[in-house]
């Protein structure tokens, strides 16, 4: 029996500490995999969030009566990573851990490159060593740009990104097609679309949000409010990647990229009055220019996805905020 065909017991996932990440986690549980979470539990923000997600994923895993265990180290560190891969031996490697954020990356680029090309590099190497077969990779609606056609489809340019978070982004699938045509490692590209919802990273806007207006704070408010995004819940994105990874496991050669989205735009404005409308509050705005990297619209294209993988997502935006709202009340408050 050929390494695609022996079935999945065994999943790594990079980043599983973070939003996304923990989340996936637990569906894998769930799902009846075993699980081996890599996480560097940086500083990029309070990492006290994290470990409060594991514990949560901790919990799922004893429910699930499956195995869950931590490894805390930096992808870039080829001697830690070598040994997770040793030791774990999974079947499957759903890499999420990157460097993260429009803004900072433009601050500080060659980490971006470090952390997201680099430590990328040291997850294909390890799936090529250890003749692993399947693999997700992460990736963002941010490697559009400002793309003059909407919605954006997998076929579209992303030759053009605004940011270097973007570029590392782009330059991740590039490199994932190499590691699947010399070496048949199965590959599915996933471009998220602004995800949303309980345990988000409190630096994006959402969250930041919400905590400013219950705080009586003014939020910074970019542009003239016109600006949207396509907000996508965290479940949603969820049931995409477990959708990915049952199309990865196939005898076939596969490699593909995928939109994750909504496919639905909300702007700027309608985003904060739909918070507003959830607490009961009114936010106080310091309006300021457009900030360099950001995008004018995010909008996806999911047939590709819906098409193929059998993705649909299900949570429209005001039941979404209302559901993170609740979370946030109970966890942060």
């Amino acid at each position: 029996m050929s390494e695609i065909h022996k079935p999945i017991k065994t999943c790594l996932v990079t980043g599983g500490a973070g939003f996304v990440g923990s989340h996936a986690c637990e569906a894998l549980l769930r799902n009846g995999y075993d699980v081996y979470s890599v996480d560097s539990f940086s500083e990029y923000y309070n990492p006290q969030y994290k470990r409060v997600n594991i514990r949560e994923v901790e919990r799922t895993a004893v429910s699930a009566g499956r195995q869950f265990k931590v490894f805390e180290g930096d992808i870039r560190d080829w001697a830690f990573l070598d040994g997770v891969f040793s030791e774990a031996r999974p079947d499957m490697v759903i890499h999420l851990a990157a460097c993260a954020g429009v803004r900072p990356s433009i601050a500080d680029p060659k980490l971006y490159a470090d952390v997201n090309i680099g430590g990328t590099m040291n997850i294909l190497e390890c799936l090529k060593k250890y003749e692993i077969k399947r693999h997700i990779f992460a990736s963002s609606s941010s490697v559009y740009g400002n793309n003059d056609k909407v919605p954006f489809s997998e076929s579209d340019s992303v030759d053009n990104p605004i940011s270097p978070y973007a570029a590392t982004k782009k330059a991740g699938e590039l490199i994932c097609y190499t590691y699947h045509h010399l070496y048949h490692i199965n590959t599915a590209c996933l471009r998220f679309f602004t995800v949303y919802g309980p345990r988000q990273r409190p630096d994006l806007a959402i969250y930041k949000f919400t905590k400013l207006i219950i705080e009586g704070q003014t939020i910074p408010f970019y542009g003239d409010g016109s600006t949207k995004r396509d907000y996508t819940y965290i479940d949603d994105i969820v049931d995409g990647i477990m959708k990915a990874c049952k199309w990865i496991d196939s005898p076939e050669k596969r490699y593909g990229i995928f939109n994750l989205g909504e496919s639905n735009t909300i702007s700027l404005s309608h985003m904060i009055e739909t918070i507003e409308n959830e607490l009961k509050l009114k936010a106080k705005l310091d309006c300021q220019p457009i900030q360099p990297g950001d995008v004018n619209i995010t909008y996806a294209d999911i047939s590709k996805a819906q098409k193929v993988l059998g993705y649909r997502p299900k949570t429209n935006f005001e039941e979404g905020i209302a559901l993170f709202v609740d979370w946030y009340k109970k966890n942060r408050l």
